[in-house]
């Protein structure tokens, strides 16, 4: 006689408990389809975890790293010399300090190389060779750091060399005066309430204003990148979320950094008078890791439902990447036949209940294989329009199918098609069989409801009952 099944004792409920929480926050979730507070925190924060974690932004964030530290002296340099042109160098320099206290001792360092810099770029046939190397050395870092937002929302397309040049100057023409304004505002109203009896009821108020204008300040700085340097369209109010996560972040980074100068006297038996650099290089990685993570957060949160099935990802099958593949195109032919506006990556992604980097794969393939291009015409920031690159009526699902499989480099390994020449010629008759199977049907008459309203459930798909393994 069996005996009873014992109940699980409070421990081993709460470890089973915990182990369907993890499992749910961290793969179930994507197959969620609800729309409430709670499963937008869930994903995003999901989501922002691996993007911190991703070792594709590790090494991108080496890489910056690697560039800052090449272009900091240069950067000062125009920055110095703007604001001395002005006569606000000292300002500036103050700032400067202000804003990175836990690293004086590299700042210090940094500006004497600076009035070297200057001194020498400034005389003789090298000013107009040092004008542009320093121009050079900051546009291939504003560059790296816009490919790499790029890369973090899909977009394969920055901007042009005459763009990168006027919109990189201006930012470094901006930052001297925004940075003595505001040191301008601190003085001046400090100055204000001290001198004016009536006003010295608010030197509370200002004293609390003071404080928190640096952390003010870094919430604008961080918004406007994550809203500017993509060359997408940035909804302002999720850049201005990530903004603020980023900003207390980075505080709490400073203040981690600034307390932990205390152990760079342990170093100096090691590293001798170059003791800050350990510190300046982890503090620099570890804040352009924070940059990239907060737009990674950005389009996380712009494109939250967009990531349905997720976790799927990784493992679609070949046969239903094509599925897929077909249906795109079949959209994007169908509404340009029946004269709708042209769809776009996000509509095609939100409309249609499709992840939106799927649908950035298989947009990117299509266009590379000549059987869609991206309507420029509005230019800007708007994400392109995707239209037939030629007449409805030519394509057909045969073509599709053997322009996609026919696209990317093939015969590169050496002796292949002369060792398997048999096996070979018979998997292309049996390719060929496929295709003609296919038919002469265009792909535009595809059965899709392409007028899909806005207010309909835009997550109601078939996915689950399409992967069933009797298909």
């Amino acid at each position: 006689m069996s005996k009873p099944s014992e109940k699980p004792g409070f421990f081993d409920r709460i470890i089973e408990r915990l182990s369907r929480t993890i499992k749910y926050c961290t793969e179930d979730v994507w197959s969620d389809q609800r729309d409430n507070i709670w499963i937008r925190i869930v994903k995003t924060v999901n989501l922002t975890v691996q993007a911190f974690t991703n070792r594709d932004l590790q090494i991108k964030s080496m890489a910056i790293t690697y560039q800052t530290v090449f272009a900091m002296v240069p950067a000062l340099a125009l920055l110095l010399a703007i604001s001395r042109g002005f006569g606000f160098q000292e300002i500036v320099q103050n700032e400067l300090y202000t804003y990175f206290p836990s690293q004086s001792k590299a700042l210090s360092a940094a500006l004497g190389f600076v009035d070297s810099y200057l001194a020498e770029a400034s005389s003789g046939i090298l000013v107009g060779v040092g004008i542009l190397v320093l121009l050079w050395t900051l546009i291939s870092l504003l560059s790296n750091i816009e490919d790499s937002f790029n890369s973090i929302w899909d977009l394969h397309n920055g901007r042009n060399l005459i763009q990168k040049v006027k919109d990189y100057i201006a930012i470094f023409l901006l930052i001297p005066i925004l940075m003595i304004l505001s040191s301008g505002i601190s003085i001046f109203m400090s100055t204000t309430i001290q001198s004016n009896l009536p006003y010295q009821f608010l030197s509370p108020m200002v004293n609390v204003f003071l404080e928190i204008l640096p952390l003010v300040l870094c919430w604008a700085a961080f918004t406007l990148c994550f809203w500017l340097i993509p060359n997408t369209r940035v909804q302002f109010k999720y850049a201005a979320i990530s903004g603020i996560i980023c900003s207390i972040a980075f505080d709490i980074l400073q203040l981690l950094f600034l307390n932990g100068q205390i152990y760079v006297s342990k170093y100096n038996a090691i590293y001798g008078s170059i003791a800050f650099l350990p510190l300046l290089l982890i503090w620099l990685q570890l804040s352009w890791l924070l940059l990239l993570s907060g737009c990674g957060l950005t389009y996380a949160m712009q494109n939250i439902f967009s990531y349905n099935f997720f976790g799927s990802m990784s493992s679609i099958s070949l046969a239903y990447y094509r599925k897929v593949l077909l249906v795109v195109t079949a959209v994007i032919y169908r509404r340009f036949h029946k004269g709708l506006p042209a769809p776009t990556r996000n509509s095609l992604s939100l409309e249609y209940g499709l992840p939106i980097r799927m649908v950035s794969s298989i947009t990117e393939w299509l266009q590379k294989s000549g059987l869609i291009q991206k309507n420029d015409n509005a230019g800007g920031k708007e994400d392109p329009g995707l239209l037939p690159i030629t007449d409805t009526d030519k394509i057909t699902i045969k073509d599709v199918l053997e322009m996609t499989d026919g696209t990317g480099k093939k015969g590169f390994i050496p002796k292949f098609s002369t060792t398997y020449r048999e096996v070979l010629d018979e998997i292309d008759i049996i390719f060929q069989n496929m295709y003609e199977a296919a038919g002469d049907k265009p792909v535009r008459d595809l059965e899709i409801n392409i007028e899909i309203p806005k207010e309909t459930d835009q997550y109601d798909t078939t996915e689950k009952e399409e992967e069933r393994p009797s298909e």
